[in-house]
């Protein structure tokens, strides 16, 4: 018997009702989102980046699981629109020059209609990791500015010296972003998420402590136009976007409400950045939080932890000032109360990551079957990626996935963690070394559960 989060007996309708998004006047079914994660399942050739990056089976199939689970929306994990700055080998790729036939364009068409069989919205997440591109891909990567990642997980993995993007470097990412947008929309997406959170390219440009330019695309402080400044090259996307695509595509995009960093993006910057993001036709605003140099994926003060949500006080500092874009909470909700709680708030949705990878169906458990809480996993959010990603793997494999309150499980993941971190600096560079394996562990069918 899985144990779960136990969560306050409220009524679930909130989390029921549709979401209409205001520009391109989608709807999506009910207000729960499958938060983008990295898949890393991509086909990988360091020799050949052609036949690299192409949606596989194994998506295929973690997707039309997802799918099939009752989701409101469902965003893929990072769609990289450079080939040159991977998140990490494995990554799905969209880059000019690619055109809309042949197999790895066939290979999207089929990865959109698996995410949209059971009638959720499905966004491709579009990325640059930008300076936070691993050092063994990219040893000079591009940036805002030339300012190295070295600290947080920049101490703990290598990552080069970032070059400052020139004008031709901008218009070329900028094309970069809508191409991948026009290529995803004839796959058959329902729309894309910008990912300017968490440090990657587009959170340079708009963070004072990575956006040193004295250009047009650069300012720090709190002067008139300087976020304004920092936001033109994701305003100018969006704009290409609409542009480049029909008017019944969703645009949103993924925000930090706050870095935890001095001198870092705050709250008062994603309040005014929400403001702007409505004015240039975006749907959706995702409010996070965080970057590799100040990693924040987990509660931070006893407050947060009682209303679940690792952001929600900044959440609700930004909330106010979105009048037509639809905003969603993500990080930490583990409860309907939870939940339920967050709408009250203020917020649209709710968008949950690492629960939805232990549980596919957890929409369906939660608004057809009365469960309160999602499943309780190890105790350690140092762990809690490592363990999505096994889940993950799991499903793609069509593996119902390990409940991860059970002790034997634990000891499993546990042993497999071990042998992941030992075989990481061995791997070749040929080699994908996506996510963990559970040792010891038998693996059930899906729907096969416990």
């Amino acid at each position: 018997m899985r144990t779960r989060y136990e969560g306050q007996d409220v009524d679930t309708a909130p989390l029921a009702e549709p979401l209409t998004f205001p520009f391109s006047t989608r709807v999506a079914p009910n207000r729960l989102m499958k938060a983008a994660m990295t898949e890393r399942m991509a086909t990988w050739d360091p020799d050949d980046m052609g036949a690299s990056g192409i949606p596989t089976p194994q998506l295929n199939t973690l997707y039309a699981r997802w799918g099939d689970g009752g989701w409101g929306t469902l965003v893929t994990g990072n769609i990289i629109v450079d080939a040159t700055h991977l998140e990490a080998a494995g990554n799905m790729t969209v880059c000019i020059g690619d055109a809309p036939t042949g197999p790895r364009f066939d290979a999207y068409r089929d990865l959109a209609q698996a995410g949209k069989r059971g009638g959720a919205v499905f966004l491709a997440q579009l990325n640059h990791p930008g300076r936070q591109t691993d050092a063994a891909l990219q040893p000079r990567p591009l940036s805002a500015s030339d300012v190295q990642l070295t600290q947080g997980y920049g101490a703990r993995f290598a990552y080069g010296r970032p070059r400052a993007a020139t004008a031709a470097d901008i218009a070329a990412l900028r094309a970069a972003f809508v191409h991948g947008a026009a290529y995803l929309e004839a796959a058959g997406f329902d729309g894309v998420q910008l990912h300017a959170a968490h440090g990657y390219l587009l959170a340079q440009f708009l963070s004072p402590t990575t956006n040193r330019r004295t250009d047009e695309y650069g300012g720090g402080g709190d002067g008139d136009g300087a976020l304004a400044n920092r936001a033109r090259l994701l305003l100018e996307i969006a704009d290409g976007i609409r542009d480049a695509t029909g008017p019944a595509f969703v645009l949103a995009v993924k925000v930090n409400s706050v870095e935890f960093q001095d001198a870092g993006f705050r709250a008062q910057d994603a309040a005014e950045l929400v403001r702007l993001l409505e004015a240039h036709g975006v749907d959706s605003v995702e409010l996070s939080g965080g970057t590799y140099e100040a990693p924040a994926w987990h509660h931070r003060k006893e407050s947060t932890r009682r209303r679940e949500a690792f952001f929600i006080e900044f959440a609700e500092l930004v909330v106010p000032h979105a009048k037509l874009a639809r905003c969603y909470v993500t990080g930490g909700v583990r409860t309907v109360g939870g939940m339920v709680g967050a709408l009250r708030s203020g917020l649209d949705g709710v968008g949950l990551g690492r629960p939805s990878a232990a549980e596919p169906r957890l929409p369906r458990e939660i608004l057809l079957n009365g469960k309160k809480g999602c499943v309780k996993p190890l105790d350690s959010w140092a762990y809690g990626a490592s363990l999505a990603g096994a889940h993950m793997l799991q499903i793609s494999l069509d593996q119902e996935p390990t409940d991860p309150s059970d002790q034997a499980s634990i000891d499993g993941f546990l042993k497999g963690f071990s042998e992941w971190i030992a075989a990481y600096p061995k791997r070749s560079k040929r080699e994908v070394l996506g996510h963990v394996k559970f040792e010891s562990v038998i693996a059930r069918p899906y729907g096969v559960v416990e």
